[in-house]
């Protein structure tokens, strides 16, 4: 073919290309827009109001936001659907689509659900928890518990490192660790194990029920989580002492779960707004906190004459050597718990080591501009 005829035929070619192409979005456009139904998860929360419950709120609403209209989560308060205790097996069956939870809740299935949130504490922060839980082996952990060992048909993500949990509210002040024998207290997960090893006479309950409990002298002291979760609940109307510091919750976080069937039956993307806002919610509850819980600390003590101490070495020393007795006694009976809790000692080990170095001393700082705590 001689080049001038290439050249024709070559126009030709582009020419017909184009008014195809044209032709293609013009069909494109003329046909008519069928939306497609978002796909709705019913969520509930353990919460009832307050901070958790906004935290909760928080995390679908960056998932709401993110899907663009394409997946939606209604976000169902304490109760709404089936009871607290009930929440893991309702999603397990089918009856919830997800929950926002703590794995201390379904502790009753497992000790080992406690060592993903209420556990020991080895030198490190809920924070390095949710390190080890992505980085450590700890994801594979959880799935070998839910998949393997419970066979529950269930995802989950952790969400919010939980600032270490104060040793909470008691009639007076705790000033020996002597103090907390016999003493009715409030506390959940393995936790409720280590103050009972010390001592205490442990309670457990849901959080909507500690003042009351306190108030009419079921129990004689509690915790739940933090000042603004504490103060939603008027833990100040029943106590004026209230104690910063403890081993007995130091590490925590939300677990978000769906149900499994469901959740793989989403597109790649709902999948991964799923997984991924869990995240984004993760930081910036952590900044939320730092905000709302120093604030009400402040409230706590000037406006409602709270007594603000910090936990005697003496209580803390105690509670180390009752997690001795109690990891070695439940590790002797479960040989998953052992390796789970083998599994964070080792991790926990080699970051100390550079997290505890690497520390400035920030007390020595903040008290050179503040003065002495």
């Amino acid at each position: 073919m001689s080049e001038q005829k290439q050249r024709v035929s070559r126009r030709k070619f582009l020419k017909t290309s184009a008014i195809a192409a044209t032709g293609a979005a013009a069909a494109t456009m003329a046909a008519p827009h069928v939306a497609k139904a978002a796909t709705t998860i019913k969520m509930q929360a353990a919460w009832g109001g307050g901070i958790f419950l906004e935290f909760a709120q928080d995390y679908v609403n960056r998932v709401n936001k993110m899907s663009g209209g394409a997946m939606k989560v209604d976000l169902l308060g304490v109760g709404a659907v089936v009871k607290t205790a009930e929440m893991q097996t309702a999603v397990h069956k089918g009856v919830l689509d997800a929950a926002h939870l703590v794995t201390a809740y379904w502790y009753s299935k497992s000790p080992v659900a406690s060592l993903f949130g209420t556990g020991p504490c080895f030198g490190w922060s809920a924070n390095e928890l949710m390190g080890w839980i992505a980085y450590g082996g700890g994801k594979e952990l959880y799935y070998e518990l839910m998949h393997k060992k419970l066979r529950l048909d269930l995802v989950g993500f952790f969400s919010g490192p939980m600032p270490a949990q104060p040793l909470g509210w008691f009639k007076e002040e705790i000033k020996d660790s002597s103090q907390m024998k016999g003493l009715k207290y409030r506390t959940v997960g393995l936790a409720a194990d280590v103050l009972q090893e010390m001592g205490m006479s442990v309670v457990q309950l849901p959080g909507g029920e500690i003042q009351p409990a306190m108030k009419s002298g079921l129990i004689d002291a509690a915790e739940f989580n933090n000042p603004t979760s504490d103060k939603d609940f008027g833990m100040q109307d029943v106590s004026k002492h209230y104690h910063l510091g403890s081993f007995h919750q130091s590490q925590e976080c939300f677990e978000i779960i769906f149900n499994k069937t469901l959740f793989d039956n989403l597109s790649e993307e709902q999948r991964s707004i799923l997984e991924y806002a869990s995240e984004a919610a993760s930081t910036d509850m952590a900044w939320k906190a730092m905000e709302r819980y120093s604030q009400d600390l402040v409230v706590l003590k000037e406006k409602f004459g709270v007594n603000v101490y910090r936990t005697p070495d003496s209580v803390m020393a105690d509670q180390l050597k009752a997690w001795d007795i109690v990891v070695d006694r439940i590790s002797k009976e479960d040989p998953f718990f052992k390796k789970v809790v083998d599994s964070q000692k080792a991790w926990a080990k080699r970051h100390g080591a550079y997290a505890l170095n690497n520390a400035p001393n920030y007390r020595g700082a903040y008290e050179h501009y503040f003065g002495k705590l």
